[in-house]
């Protein structure tokens, strides 16, 4: 009962926010779609179109993460994340946003059918980018076009975002329910959907990533991929929850709520999938090294070689920021128990794997747009000041949907049959 008193007195608080912040946050993102749009005319529509589509794969892949985080919740039946599910579940509201901002791609390959995804257009001159012939006499091409054309890509865009909108929605009615009734109809019902909800997203964010990034190379191979997003679905989602934590615990409505052990063990879960990733991209760099087949190679060669002249390019050393940045910095830094429960530094690190999430992305998306001489655009160059605009108004608009949904219910999950053992929770 003591428990129960304590979920009720910490919820109260989320239902006061006003909708000040949304409306800022809201703003800030139309702001960065304004100007991402006014970068047409400086740099061209393709260069703002490869800008756009790493701020939706990087924001996309947020709320995937934040959607498979739930799922995996429910299907462990854990106890310690039920009182940080909920923000999650405020997460996850803007995946029918999401879908809306990515029309603009999908309207700009129409126009323009070769604007990002050359087998879109058969009829594309290869030669632009370092090959022969066009993509209708591609051989490879040839043996993928049953999935690499424009009607596959709008179906499986359109069916993952229906299929992720639509579990989202289940989790949050199954929640925000279980608040008003207390019925455990409503966690049966979420472990169901997480059941179904696992393999649908795990198939579907590999799809999606496959064809809006890997695809832009459509000569490369790669059997990683997927489960490379995955991966960084998962860190991403993780470290925007740590720093909501940290906004929620300065606030004061985690006052009395969060303990040392909700902060260890999310510590712990960042750390894992620190690790995964590094299994995963260093897996896929060394198979194809190994192989050393030219199908391959090519895509690794184009990040650190400039083709023209021989010399090292800059995404050799974006590679290198990955290496130490993206492994080794996190790694040690979420290696040992105290840094784990220190909140600043949580901060800091949850923010800087945002960050390295991001250029991440980037440096798997921007090398296949090439230059005349067959080399991949640079990484610091005023294209990138349109991906840092579009970043800041898909975020935006994220943001602006978990602050509309942030008092719509408790803050935690205060009648869930785990709240008792996750607010006493202990290693």
């Amino acid at each position: 009962m003591a428990s129960s008193t304590t979920a009720h007195s910490s919820a109260a608080p989320a239902a006061a926010s006003g909708n000040g912040a949304a409306s800022k946050a809201l703003i800030f993102g139309i702001v960065g779609i304004v100007l991402t749009i006014a970068g047409i005319f400086v740099s061209g529509g393709s260069k703002v179109a490869y800008s756009w589509l790493t701020a939706m794969t990087f924001w996309t892949g947020i709320a995937i993460g934040m959607l498979l985080l739930i799922m995996i919740h429910h299907i462990f039946d854990a106890n310690w994340s039920t009182v940080i599910r909920r923000q999650f579940e405020h997460g996850v509201s803007a995946f029918r946003w999401l879908a809306l901002l990515f029309v603009p791609l999908i309207v700009a390959s129409i126009i323009e059918p070769s604007v990002l995804w050359k087998y879109f257009d058969v009829n594309y001159d290869l030669a632009n980018v370092g090959g022969h012939g066009t993509v209708g006499e591609d051989v490879l091409w040839t043996k993928k076009s049953g999935m690499l054309n424009f009607k596959f890509f709008l179906g499986a865009t359109a069916i993952s975002f229906l299929g992720w909108s639509f579990l989202a929605s289940r989790f949050r009615r199954n929640s925000f329910n279980q608040d008003a009734d207390g019925d455990i109809k409503w966690t049966r019902s979420s472990r169901i959907w997480s059941a179904a909800g696992l393999p649908f997203t795990a198939v579907t964010l590999s799809l999606v990533v496959i064809l809006w990034v890997k695809a832009l190379d459509y000569h490369w191979f790669s059997t990683m991929f997927g489960v490379w997003y995955f991966a960084e679905c998962v860190r991403g989602a993780l470290a925007i929850g740590i720093l909501i934590m940290c906004w929620l615990t300065t606030r004061g409505d985690y006052q009395g709520v969060l303990t040392k052990n909700h902060w260890y063990s999310i510590g712990m879960l960042s750390f894992a999938f620190t690790v995964f990733w590094a299994y995963v991209t260093f897996s896929q760099y060394f198979l194809i090294w190994n192989a050393n087949i030219p199908e391959e190679t090519f895509w690794y060669n184009i990040r650190e070689i400039q083709a023209s002249t021989g010399e090292p390019n800059q995404w050799k050393w974006v590679g290198m920021l990955l290496l130490f940045g993206h492994f080794f910095l996190p790694f040690f830094g979420l290696i040992s128990y105290p840094a784990k429960i220190n909140q600043k530094w949580m901060k800091f690190i949850a923010t800087w794997i945002c960050l390295i999430v991001l250029i991440d992305i980037i440096y798997n998306v921007w090398p296949a747009k090439k230059t005349p001489d067959g080399d991949p655009f640079p990484f610091l160059a005023l294209h990138q000041l349109w991906t840092i605009t579009a970043v800041i108004g898909v975020g935006g608009v994220c943001v602006w949907a978990y602050l509309k949904s942030f008092p719509t219910a408790k803050l935690i999950p205060i009648r869930d049959p785990r709240i008792g053992e996750s607010l006493t929770y202990h290693e």
